[in-house]
């Protein structure tokens, strides 16, 4: 008889095969759908105002619909306008300043740009003073006119208004106390006083500011008559209205009769700073 095959079988113990990630791209499904169903119980329970706002950043993320989500502010809603609504306001006031029969001899002492702050309208002072008598707080007639234009046309806007009053760096001397610290901010305070007389509503300022020579617009020179300026900012709407007052801006003081943006003058303004400010 032929002898039968020795058949050996030998088991092995082991972890089974390598099952694949397909689990992983399960799961990450899983996770994104749960995220985005309480992403929609949350808009459902929130208010309308973000709502829209949510709604309004994926149909234009760029920022650059009405309505789009906040920043910073955390409200969801619309805290400025676009900004080409500043880009009309500018064409409309320089039309509007076109009226003025001096014009010629203003429009390069008139400059307006729109800046993230807002629309910036700055009246620009030469060697001669043009809107300024000199080395004073006192407006001139070229500056009186123009201030009442532009406070006509401002007055009809919902947006604050601040004033900003600059220097050059040329330091005032006569009277120990008055500096150009007090020029720039008497002359925002006389800018101010008579454009609230001439149009603006007297909640409508919010902003009194005097900068001397912190700011100059000519930085490579200080002594630049330019520096000397006035600016008047018209600020983007903000969903706070009832913005604080800062300490030291009388937004609120009126004057009777002509409008007269005359304040008290120093006694340094004569025997002080000859060339003027």
């Amino acid at each position: 008889m032929p002898t039968p095959p020795i058949i050996i079988i030998k088991k092995t113990s082991g972890h089974g095969g390598h099952h694949g990630g397909a689990w992983k791209v399960a799961y990450a499904d899983f996770v994104t759908a749960m995220m985005a169903l309480f992403i929609v119980l949350w808009l459902m329970n929130s208010s309308p105002k973000v709502q829209v706002a949510v709604g309004g950043y994926f149909k234009d993320p760029s920022g650059t619909a009405k309505k789009v989500g906040t920043g910073l502010a955390g409200t969801g809603e619309n805290l400025q306008p676009p900004k080409q609504d500043m880009a009309k306001l500018k064409v409309e006031l320089q039309k509007s300043v076109q009226s003025i029969t001096d014009i010629d001899k203003l429009k390069k002492n008139i400059e307006m740009t729109v800046t993230a702050e807002g629309l910036r309208i700055e009246l620009l002072e030469s060697a001669k003073g043009t809107f300024f008598e000199s080395g004073s707080s006192a407006l001139n007639a070229s500056g009186q006119e123009m201030l009442a234009l532009l406070a006509a046309e401002l007055g009809k806007l919902p947006n604050h208004i601040s004033v900003e009053g600059h220097t050059d760096a040329k330091p005032f001397t006569g009277k120990r106390s008055y500096s150009n610290w007090e020029l720039s901010a008497g002359r925002a305070n006389s800018a101010r006083r008579l454009m609230q007389q001439s149009g603006l509503r007297t909640d409508q300022v919010s902003q009194v500011r005097g900068f001397a020579d912190q700011r100059l617009r000519n930085l490579k020179d200080p002594l630049d008559p330019s520096n000397r300026r006035i600016s008047i900012i018209v600020q983007y709407i903000s969903s706070n209205t009832d913005e604080a007052e800062p300490p030291g801006g009388d937004t609120k003081e009126s004057g009777g009769g002509m409008p007269s943006a005359e304040g008290p003058k120093p006694e340094s303004e004569i025997a002080g700073r000859k060339d003027e400010k």
